[in-house]
């Protein structure tokens, strides 16, 4: 008995080992596929792809600043991107320096699963996201809008960072003024009049911190227009300004430091701020990179309805292009592509175009539009407070490498903000 109890231990032991051993194969197996489908994600078709993203959810982390860009997503897109795809949106407000540090953390822990399908991003911050090895790519060319209305030699690069299939391109922003015609009849036009009308109007003026985004830009701006010319750095790497340069554009913010709104003591952590600011009468002026972000804001009573807009001629209205991007762990990336190729798509493009809603220009191919398509693009009426498209033109500059805004955030604070 003895011996026959053994035998029957072994054999279990044995049959547990087994399956054990197979159990493992088959886990391996298992993650192994999951892991060549994901890297193969783009080889699908489209119609695979979307039918696997019907019923998901995405999560669109994004900057959460503007009322009349989270009407568009909150109103409108959530629905709509339903109806077309049974994809569920989910709009998550984080600064994207945030996103790319949360990015940054899971990835320094190993975390292939984490929580964000889809990021609005452009600038340092793609940058950024790419020498991290952040993001999930190339996709862009799997996406049937893209395909179809948008022009891939017009998106190569993104603040002198080449794309290479890793973002799509969702708008197009030029940087502009805001100011209260009740108390400014005629707003500069040049740096060295702004500088003027400041000294003249103590107080009245201030601008975002550099690590803010809007502020960060209009240190660029004052940077090509005392220190050297946009011609200069158009198309070229970063490359640090010679020290004469740097101390013209450093000498520009001193100087207009001490008649800013609370003797420049202080400086509005983000737009938002400085938003508020203006809209209590606190300053005459606010600023930001979306030609038509003001319109909204008029409607809804925030800015005062004598809100108009202008450009600097000298040097110009810097403008760009903005993206959307899948972390390399997004749980649902075949939802994220669906949701990608629903903002591209023109319906999409042109409601954002709406001044009920975002406003800003589209970086759709109107070429490429139907004839009624185009018109809806062309005939509409962007509101009272967005520029003529050929004042905007006119002043129009490109964005330089995503290097000299690191440059500008990590040396304004000693330069000017310390003093």
């Amino acid at each position: 008995m003895g011996n026959d109890y053994t035998k029957n231990r072994v054999n279990i032991y044995m049959k547990k080992s087994t399956i054990f051993i197979a159990g493992l194969l088959l886990a391996g197996c298992s993650a192994q596929e999951t892991e060549q489908e994901d890297l193969n994600l783009s080889e699908s078709s489209w119609e695979d792809i979307t039918e696997t993203a019907a019923g998901e959810t995405v999560r669109l982390y994004m900057w959460g600043g503007d009322p009349g860009i989270n009407s568009y997503i909150d109103d409108y897109a959530i629905l709509a991107l339903q109806e077309k795809y049974d994809v569920t949106l989910e709009r998550i407000p984080l600064d994207t320096n945030e996103i790319i540090q949360k990015l940054e953390t899971e990835k320094r822990a190993d975390q292939d699963e984490g929580t964000i399908d889809l990021i609005w991003m452009n600038g340092e911050n793609f940058k950024r996201a790419q020498e991290g090895d952040l993001l999930f790519g190339p996709f862009v060319d799997e996406i049937p809008s893209y395909q179809e209305f948008y022009l891939p030699e017009d998106y190569e690069f993104d603040f002198g960072t080449a794309t290479e299939g890793y973002e799509a391109p969702w708008g197009k922003v030029q940087f502009v003024f805001n100011y209260d015609t009740s108390k400014i009849d005629n707003p500069p036009a040049t740096l060295d009049e702004l500088k003027t009308w400041i000294s003249e109007n103590p107080g009245r003026f201030t601008y975002p911190e550099a690590s803010d985004f809007t502020g960060n830009a209009f240190i660029r701006h004052v940077m090509l227009g005392e220190a050297v010319e946009a011609d200069e750095l158009l198309g070229e790497p970063y490359a640090p300004l010679e020290e004469g340069q740097a101390a013209a554009m450093w000498d520009y913010l001193n100087d207009i430091e001490p008649d800013l709104w609370r003797g420049g003591e202080t400086y509005p952590a983000s737009l938002e701020e400085l938003d508020r600011l203006y809209s209590q009468g606190e300053v005459w002026m606010t600023m930001g990179y979306n030609e038509a972000r003001a319109e909204s804001l008029v409607r809804d009573g925030v800015f005062p309805e004598t809100t108009e807009s202008f450009v600097l001629e000298d040097p110009g209205s810097i403008g760009n292009t903005h993206f959307l991007s899948i972390p390399y762990n997004s749980p649902n990336k075949e939802a994220a592509m669906a949701a990608i190729d629903f903002f591209l798509s023109p319906e999409a493009q042109l409601e954002k175009l709406q001044p009920d809603y975002w406003g800003e220009s589209s970086p759709i191919d109107l070429g490429s539009l139907s004839d009624e398509a185009r018109a809806g693009f062309e005939e509409l009426e962007r509101g009272n407070t967005v520029l003529d498209a050929e004042v905007l033109a006119d002043a129009y500059i490109s964005e330089i490498d995503a290097g000299y805004v690191e440059w500008i955030e990590s040396e304004w604070r000693n330069e000017v903000a310390a003093d």
